[in-house]
């Protein structure tokens, strides 16, 4: 495909994904439509579409509208590249512009704060409080691709061996410094998961700023209890097993860590499953860990269908939900044991808010250590704090 009939392929996604078709679906639903497209140009029409839905507010202001093509009109201009060059109706190329779309668009930074920075008008605020002076900064890092992150399973190898492993397939890694086992990819990402270091567990998919979560958790000598109370897909689970831990994984919803299995399997590590039911039987644990769900805002650049989803009322639900859980977690807490809460988020309502929140209702429990992590940082924005009884 030319670089043109990519533009107009994802034109066709993104008008697809505002009639509110998830932005997965219609990149699947594409490629088994146009099965003569390559593996390189469903890459570059995937990076385009995500790269659109990141700058929603930007490109649709530098394009002059809100459907697909305006959208990518707007990636061009933000690029500094002339959109009608590649408008051109030649071959599969998109029609030419119009005389309205030709009009010189405004500059970006004299752009309204939300649309500039790219997200919905009543987060400036809350974000604003949450963030202080690294506000415009955070902001700016979030309309742009995240880098991709492995975390080298030490039950199977050191991150040199891992380093080594992927280089061999054509891979190249380094060392990141927000975590001992975190390693960024810094060439031929797409290989990773064809790679002998994936295949056979030496590395895993994870974000640098989620092992840096876990790297908080404490010492976790060998034998531990744990509890992962909002495992999810399992991956600070998984790390934690590889330090030693003994690890059981929950969440409230059982289907989301229907692959935990499959990758404990693969990882060498020794995971039990428990149902909500069951836990009270089961506790207490040395340590109880709650990656409580949360806005997703820290992750943004993964998902950033997200950011245009989230409400006031859907961010004051979750700061309920953080709540129960937090309440919940606690009473499974052993005596001299610690409670850990996490969230990927930047707001600070679902952070040290909801810390705050629990210590009024329970005067009993301090906070021994907590940090925020942020996209400044190279991984995604998270919070994390370890709190004990008195």
């Amino acid at each position: 495909m030319t670089p043109a009939a990519r533009v107009a392929a994802a034109i066709e996604i993104l008008d697809r994904w505002r009639a509110g078709e998830p932005a997965e679906r219609c990149l699947t639903n594409w490629a088994r439509a146009h099965r003569f497209a390559g593996s390189g140009d469903r890459a570059a029409i995937r990076d385009q579409v995500f790269d659109a839905i990141r700058c929603r507010r930007s490109f649709a202001a530098l394009g002059g509208g809100e459907d697909g093509r305006a959208l990518m009109i707007g990636r061009l201009r933000d690029a500094g590249e002339d959109p009608a060059a590649v408008f051109t109706g030649d071959g599969y190329a998109p029609p030419p512009l119009s005389e309205t779309e030709a009009r010189p668009p405004p500059a970006r930074q004299d752009l309204p704060e939300a649309v500039r920075f790219d997200c919905q008008d009543w987060l400036v605020e809350p974000l604003k409080h949450s963030l202080g002076d690294g506000f415009a900064p955070m902001m700016e890092v979030l309309r742009r691709r995240a880098p991709v992150f492995l975390r080298a399973n030490l039950l199977k190898g050191s991150r040199a061996a891992a380093m080594a492993s992927l280089a061999r397939d054509g891979i190249e890694a380094v060392p990141h410094v927000l975590s001992s086992t975190a390693l960024e990819v810094v060439s031929n990402a797409r290989r990773v998961r064809t790679s002998a270091a994936f295949l056979d567990g030496l590395v895993e998919m994870q974000d640098a700023a989620s092992q840096a979560v876990v790297d908080e958790l404490g010492p976790v000598a060998p034998g531990r209890s744990v509890l992962d109370y909002c495992a999810g897909g399992g991956g600070k689970a998984l790390a934690l097993a590889a330090l030693g831990a003994d690890v059981l994984a929950h969440d409230a919803d059982p289907h989301r860590m229907s692959d935990l299995p499959g990758r404990a399997r693969r990882a060498g590590a020794e995971i039990r499953v428990a149902e909500t039911a069951g836990l009270s039987a089961l506790a207490p644990f040395d340590l109880v860990f709650a990656d409580a769900p949360c806005s997703g805002s820290g992750a943004w650049r993964r998902q950033p269908a997200a950011k245009w989803l989230l409400s006031p009322q859907r961010l004051q639900d979750l700061n309920r939900l953080q709540d129960d859980i937090l309440e919940k977690a606690s009473g499974l807490v052993s005596a001299g044991g610690c409670l850990a809460y996490a969230t990927c988020s930047l707001l600070r309502s679902e952070n040290r808010g909801a810390i705050d929140r629990f210590l009024a209702r329970n005067p009993e429990w301090r906070v021994r250590a907590d940090r925020r992590l942020t996209p400044l940082e190279g991984g995604d924005g998270f919070y994390v704090a370890r709190l004990e009884r008195d």
